[in-house]
């Protein structure tokens, strides 16, 4: 999920003199998109700066669930590399890819910490919605999915993953904690997990207003700095051979996924993925002038299958669901145009393989500041949603509500879209919901009372 700032747009270049006797050339297109190699490796650069904080972040994050940090590190990082290699060289667009925020917490807090579920079986749950995703794209079924979910709904999807994101951080941080009396309280604010927490969150969110690339990344850095010097992490070096994915590579349970409790799941990982990857692609490539004259962006399914393949290789390596980047828009607005973008930003994750022990480093107080500030930017879509409407809006809050509430992304979508089809039917207004709502809300009605 996600950090929104655009540096300054890079001024146009013209293509390079050679650009059609070039290897590049014919791969990417470069002339016919008005682009130029050293415009693209710019774009790379600045895509990668924006969203390298999920090599920090995604590895505390999965630890939680009982998985090898050192491995999730390598996971994350290949993942990343071949989800943008995919999109760069198969679908030739400006996107990049990694493990996405929300779906992460999901698989770790949720799916294992509170239903028991091991792992494993997760990691099945995220390879079976990645081929599932994979699946639709190829039959070309997933745009009647996302044009007959209300687009309150879909608003809401985003803003209740942001307030799972924020409760998590909150709690991780030890700011919020459990009481028998009120359920959640506030916790000990002068502990140093909560003072350097919120430190990392208030630097993020001054960084960014002020539009300085990298904002999340220089946040985690300078706590991650300030937490060695009062001696709270000990230092462990800056590089090393990236660590051994032996014990997550292809220990993914997928018999095990296939069990009736997990339906819920599955469905969680695809929905979210596929309504955020789609969100992205359109807003990105309008602001890349990518999109035709009717609004679509030509070879949308190609994306989307670099998209849901990318997520089944991360499975299978070792990681959560692979999404692709809002933080795209900021290689966008400086200058890509075309795969090569993505490419160049492969390269560099792949280089971020040999600085382990610097990820090793970061304590998870860094790292839920950063959690905090991508919870900000994912509840922005609540203000999409017509509140004067209250069929359209009491839906979107039960949705958006209920996940961090009931601690899970889930619950969150199966009460939305339950509310939605009962409220609107009661209303009179059965024709809004289309019958996709219906058969949905009803399957998630027979799960609350059958499993």
């Amino acid at each position: 999920m996600t950090e929104l700032q655009s540096p300054p747009t890079a001024s146009p270049t013209s293509p390079e003199p050679a650009a059609d006797a070039t290897l590049l050339e014919r791969l990417f297109k470069l002339s016919e998109r008005q682009t130029s190699v050293r415009q693209e490796v710019i774009a790379g650069v600045t895509t990668f700066l924006t969203m390298a904080y999920i090599i920090f972040v995604n590895p505390n994050v999965m630890a939680a669930a009982g998985m090898d940090q050192g491995a999730v590190f390598t996971a994350t990082c290949l993942a990343a590399a071949i989800g943008c290699l995919i999109m760069g060289l198969y679908a030739n667009y400006p996107f990049a890819l990694a493990p996405g925020m929300g779906l992460n917490a999901f698989f770790s807090y949720v799916v294992v910490g509170e239903m028991g579920y091991s792992w494993q079986v997760a990691l099945g749950a995220v390879f079976i919605s990645g081929m599932v995703f994979l699946l639709l794209s190829i039959f070309r079924v997933r745009q009647w999915i996302i044009d007959s979910i209300p687009m309150s709904l879909r608003q809401a999807l985003a803003a209740g993953v942001g307030l799972f994101l924020a409760i998590i951080a909150l709690k991780s941080a030890g700011i919020v904690t459990a009481s028998p009396a009120t359920l959640v309280t506030l916790g000990d604010l002068t502990s140093s997990d909560a003072i350097l927490a919120s430190l990392s969150f208030f630097l993020i969110a001054a960084l960014s207003y002020r539009r300085v690339l990298g904002a999340v990344m220089i946040g985690i850095l300078a706590v991650t700095a300030i937490a060695l010097l009062i001696g709270k992490v000990q230092y462990g070096g800056m590089m090393s051979v990236p660590p051994s994915m032996a014990p997550t590579l292809l220990q993914l349970d997928i018999a095990g996924a296939f069990e009736v409790g997990m339906i819920s799941v599955i469905f969680a990982f695809l929905f979210v993925d596929l309504f955020d990857t789609a969100g992205t692609l359109l807003s990105t490539a309008d602001r890349a002038k990518l999109l035709d004259r009717e609004g679509k962006l030509p070879g949308m399914g190609r994306a989307l299958m670099a998209d849901s393949s990318a997520s089944a290789a991360g499975s299978l390596l070792g990681s959560s669901t692979t999404t692709t980047y809002v933080e795209s828009t900021a290689g966008v607005a400086a200058g890509g145009r075309t795969g090569l973008t993505a490419v160049v930003c492969a390269g560099l994750f792949l280089l971020a393989l040999f600085f382990s022990p610097l990820v090793g480093m970061v304590p998870a107080c860094a790292t839920a500041g950063a959690l905090m500030y991508v919870a900000v930017l994912m509840t922005s879509g609540l203000s999409s949603i017509d509140w004067d409407d209250i069929t359209e809006a009491a839906p979107a809050v039960i949705a958006a509500v209920m996940m961090p509430l009931s601690f899970s992304i889930a619950n969150g979508i199966a009460l939305g879209f339950i509310a939605y089809a009962v409220i609107k039917t009661l209303s009179g207004r059965s024709r809004d919901v289309s019958i996709s709502v219906y058969l949905l809300a009803a399957l998630f009605v027979a799960k609350f009372i059958f499993f």
